[in-house]
């Protein structure tokens, strides 16, 4: 019986320095991006750019699609949303493919600020971790949505809404319909395929996964959703 206790005890204390050792490997990472520059002053470039755009100026229906389709509890959970987390592996299991990522919201903005060109994954997703509990630390949750909308990329050199549905649409993020709001919320999880003028027939289809998570979440019926026209895609050049 003592020698089982003390394998026991032996393995809670390789798992607790394994667990340490893993969260320093990447909490250098993160100290050394800091480093190099603020969070603060990071943000502050951003929100400086002349294609910076307020949450106030940006269709609804836009907002309420990127939430859908990305990080439905955004404004519930905290950085690292374990129920995302937990729900990923189990729909990746179950179809035995990479269906699903875990990645919050905040953690997205976390990477597309600091980690983009890091190739170390495992270090980058530790790293990510902490940088998005600095950022629900120090700014709310509308503050990290509206710096998300502004840095993800859609894809022919456009990076944020707003440039984005210049490119795209020739409008201003503002006057989005909920077509357009939709198609524009699927094409940053993948722009080398989803962009419009990528494929359109995939562009449509993520449209249709964005749609169907809006009616799921309740954001849209699905009369709403089954009204939506696509053919606007086809003229996107």
């Amino acid at each position: 019986m003592k020698i089982v206790k003390r394998i026991f005890i032996i393995i809670f204390v390789l798992i607790i320095i394994t667990g340490v050792s893993i969260g320093m490997y990447g909490y250098t990472l993160y100290e050394e991006k800091l480093d190099q520059q603020p969070l603060a002053d990071k943000i502050s470039d951003i929100q400086n750019s002349y294609y910076y755009v307020k949450l106030e100026d940006v269709s609804q229906d836009y907002l309420n699609a990127v939430i859908s389709v990305e990080d439905n509890r955004f404004k519930e959970h905290g950085a690292v949303d374990i129920i995302g987390i937990g729900r990923a592996l189990y729909t990746n299991i179950i179809n035995k493919d990479l269906m699903e990522g875990g990645s919050t919201i905040t953690q997205q903005v976390a990477k597309n600020l600091y980690f983009l060109e890091e190739n170390t994954v495992f270090r980058r997703k530790i790293a990510e971790m902490f940088m998005a509990i600095e950022l629900e630390n120090k700014y709310s949750k509308d503050d990290i949505l509206e710096i998300y909308i502004n840095t993800i990329y859609f894809g022919n050199g456009y990076y944020g809404i707003k440039q984005a549905c210049e490119g795209y649409l020739n409008k201003e993020p503002k006057d989005m319909n909920l077509a357009e709001s939709t198609m524009m919320a699927g094409v940053p999880n993948a722009p080398s395929i989803y962009a419009p003028t990528e494929n359109k027939e995939l562009c449509k289809q993520r449209q249709n996964k964005v749609l169907r998570t809006m009616v799921e979440n309740g954001y849209i019926t699905k009369e709403e959703a089954d009204g939506i026209d696509q053919t606007f895609i086809d003229n996107i050049k």
